[in-house]
């Protein structure tokens, strides 16, 4: 197991997102246009992509929200990968990385 930082241009960032942008249009429903304008990933600089071997399950990102605090975004781990706390270790990345670029708030969209 093994968690890299890197950026939205990632191959194995973008394979990830695409599984997650399915899943957000199956929740979002209706409102999937209006929530997916705010999910572009082109601009995305502090990515982290978790991997069992060689395969990439889980991902996060954040990006600057204000001069203090960083928004969480694109989290997502592979279904079979549930429940075993990959999501708990991308987002302590991505707060130990935010932190290291002297951000002291996060802040993330509920549901």
């Amino acid at each position: 197991m093994i968690i890299k930082r890197t950026d939205s241009s990632n191959t194995d960032f973008r394979y990830l997102v695409k599984f997650l942008d399915q899943d957000l249009a199956v929740r979002d429903g209706e409102e999937h246009a209006f929530y997916h304008q705010f999910n572009a990933i082109d601009q995305l600089k502090n990515c982290a992509l978790f991997y069992i071997g060689e395969k990439p399950v889980a991902c996060g990102a954040f990006k600057k929200f204000d001069d203090d605090t960083v928004e969480i975004k694109r989290m997502f781990v592979l279904p079979e990968y549930r429940g075993k706390g990959y999501a708990s270790r991308i987002l302590g990345e991505l707060e130990i990385w935010a932190r290291d670029e002297d951000f002291t708030f996060a802040v993330w969209k509920l549901g």
